[in-house]
């Protein structure tokens, strides 16, 4: 959809402004304040990668996007990994040597709080039992200057589920929230059907999205696709984020899911994160896209 459907579409709930803007200046253009403050969404950095006609710089493109958020001209208020922060493999240790080595990268951003989530190839093989040794609970929630985050894991179950003991902790959780509550939502898959053949799903995303639907402010946030994709269920808006490995095609655009081969003439092309600034009156969200810099 375009820009201006999108806008229309996104007026029945929770108003989010979808913008593309290299200038950092202008992603500042609210002061963070009692009821406006700017977060940042990083995803799919995929250490670990190897394959040069993929991605010839793999060890380099996390470190570029660490060095491009500690030069911009605002400071955030916290950011959010969402997920596949290390690329799979069998190795238990090796395993653990990319989460190792992810958080010491990680560990470079000049920002107060840095939080983080699983991902399939993070946590799909051990049940997320790495990632917990790392970086704690794979799901959770909290709380910024009015908006309530909730942090859902539909990676550790290797059937691409959340699972029931979850689910109740959610309906939980929410059971605490008035209905005019603003909620922000990260998952990793999304939670609806997207392409469910090439794993662009949450077997059990439905229960939640159902969970959710009595609020009249929520959005949600999500990795996993490796672009930017942008949803409605109802007056729930969904928005996937770039990956800083490599892109990926768009939902059903070929026959078969496979990463985008680098393109020598336009360098990082698809690879980036966000910005989002938000306004805690209006239940405003507004996106601005960063792209991977040279070094």
């Amino acid at each position: 959809m375009d820009r201006r459907e999108f806008l229309k579409l996104a007026g029945v709930g929770s108003v989010v402004l979808v913008t593309r803007l290299d200038n950092l200046a202008n992603a500042a253009e609210k002061k963070p304040g009692n009821d406006h403050f700017i977060f940042l969404q990083l995803s799919d950095t995929h250490w670990g990668f190897s394959g040069p006609e993929v991605n010839p710089d793999a060890t380099g493109t996390l470190k570029k996007a660490v060095e491009h958020v500690n030069s911009l001209d605002f400071h955030p208020d916290f950011i959010m990994f969402t997920g596949d922060l290390t690329h799979t493999t069998d190795d238990d240790n090796e395993r653990r040597k990319r989460l190792s080595e992810f958080r010491e990268i990680a560990g470079q951003l000049k920002a107060k709080t840095v939080k983080f989530m699983p991902g399939e190839h993070d946590a799909g093989l051990d049940n997320g039992k790495a990632f917990h040794e790392f970086f704690g609970k794979s799901y959770y929630t909290f709380d910024h200057k009015g908006v309530h985050f909730i942090v859902l894991d539909n990676v550790s179950d290797p059937s691409g589920s959340i699972g029931d003991s979850q689910l109740q902790w959610l309906s939980t959780e929410l059971k605490k929230l008035k209905k005019d509550s603003r909620i922000v939502v990260f998952t990793h898959r999304p939670l609806f059907d997207l392409v469910p053949e090439w794993d662009w799903a949450t077997r059990d995303g439905a229960k939640a999205v159902d969970l959710l639907m009595p609020y009249g402010n929520v959005t949600v946030f999500y990795g996993h696709i490796h672009q930017e994709n942008h949803h409605m269920t109802g007056h729930i808006a969904h928005h996937s984020a770039k990956g800083l490995m490599y892109p990926l095609p768009a939902p059903r655009s070929v026959p078969k899911k496979a990463p985008v081969k680098w393109d020598p003439t336009a360098p990082y092309k698809g690879l980036g994160f966000r910005s989002v600034n938000a306004d805690v009156k209006k239940a405003e969200y507004q996106i601005h896209e960063f792209p991977v810099q040279k070094g």
